[in-house]
């Protein structure tokens, strides 16, 4: 059954997940569209149902689809919640006129500024670092240290990465033009494109394994890519794991590269009040002890500890430039990576 092509009411019914009942007596309920499709956010969704009452109803999606399906419905969208991966995402759903602003000094409090929305119409509320692979038997420690080594001639036909159209790659450049400028941008970009091992293809997951079998020396991915490869049951992806080597760029300047998983308050949202009491929710210390345990990322708010597993990789310095300027810059990247062939 191809549920896109259904009335959306009828589809609202047939995909949306009941995770609770409203507190008696009282109609209150939160409709959500999520791009992350994890089963253990089930648990978030869970915890707020059984501290509120409140009855939550999800629909999940890619994110640019997502971003368009609340587009098309307008005024008339259910949706209150948008929440996503990437804060290239998230300004894309902004640029779109899709969140308005929120006022709240517990978010404001609790969210770092540099992870959310200047004016508030969106926040953070979990990250995780864009990690440099390399494999063990071919690179020694401390070879490679900063984002702008991957564009050293030494590693000429030795790199994988995913293709330039990746928000999470969008993400990186925006922030290396913050960094660099432009200019200073498409120079790297160029010369990692000419230090390929290989056209870009597949995802983070797909990076680690390629540096694991040798066929490139060096990748870059996501933390919790990494880590859900090193705790898996399967004992190929644990060896994956154990071939590589891990580094955390540029710890003796600007600090590596985060990224967020965020959310906003939808601009024609009908349950307003319940969808900022849900995002307060997210920034309290059950949900985001939820986000680390369940999907490996990092809480962003001070004084909750990450996982055990990320606790293994070491702390490290993170970059602290506001995240929303990966989205300001995504325009920029996209023509730089055109303009370079990178795929």
């Amino acid at each position: 059954m191809n549920i896109g092509r259904l009335p959306r009411w009828i589809a609202m019914a047939l995909t949306t997940i009941v995770l609770g009942a409203p507190a008696q007596g009282a109609a209150q309920e939160l409709n959500i569209y999520s791009s992350r499709h994890y089963q253990t956010d089930e648990a978030l969704y869970n915890g707020f149902t059984e501290q509120t009452g409140i009855r939550v109803n999800r629909i999940e999606g890619k994110g640019d689809a997502l971003i368009e399906r609340i587009k098309s419905e307008g005024a008339n969208s259910p949706a209150d919640v948008l929440i996503t991966v990437d804060a290239g995402r998230l300004w894309r759903a902004d640029q779109a006129g899709l969140f308005q602003p929120v006022r709240s000094k517990l978010l404001e409090e609790r969210i770092p500024p540099n992870l959310r929305h200047p004016k508030g119409h969106w926040f953070g509320f979990s990250s995780r670092a864009r990690l440099i692979l390399y494999n063990k038997t071919a690179v020694k420690p401390g070879e490679i240290r900063r984002y702008e080594d991957l564009a050293d001639p030494k590693w000429r036909g030795r790199i994988c990465i995913r293709s330039g159209a990746n928000i999470y790659n969008q993400s990186l450049l925006g922030s290396l033009i913050a960094a660099l400028g432009e200019a200073g941008a498409e120079t790297w970009a160029g010369s990692v494109v000419a230090n390929f091992a290989r056209d870009p293809k597949g995802g983070d997951t797909d990076q680690i394994r390629s540096v694991a079998a040798g066929e490139c020396d060096v990748g870059v991915a996501n933390s919790y890519y990494y880590v859900r490869l090193a705790s898996s049951k399967k004992t190929k992806d644990r060896e994956a794991a154990d071939a590589v080597g891990l580094v955390f760029p540029n710890q003796a300047d600007r600090g590596t590269h985060i990224n967020v998983s965020g959310a906003g308050v939808l601009e024609h949202a009908p349950h307003r009040d319940v969808a900022v009491r849900f995002l307060e929710y997210l920034a309290g210390a059950q949900a985001q002890s939820y986000f680390a345990d369940g999907n490996n990322e990092y809480p962003v708010v001070g004084g909750v500890a990450p996982n055990s597993a990320l606790q293994a990789l070491g702390a490290f310095k993170a970059d602290p430039v506001n995240v929303a300027i990966y989205g300001e810059n995504q325009p920029a990247a996209q023509k730089i990576f055109d303009r370079v062939g990178w795929k």
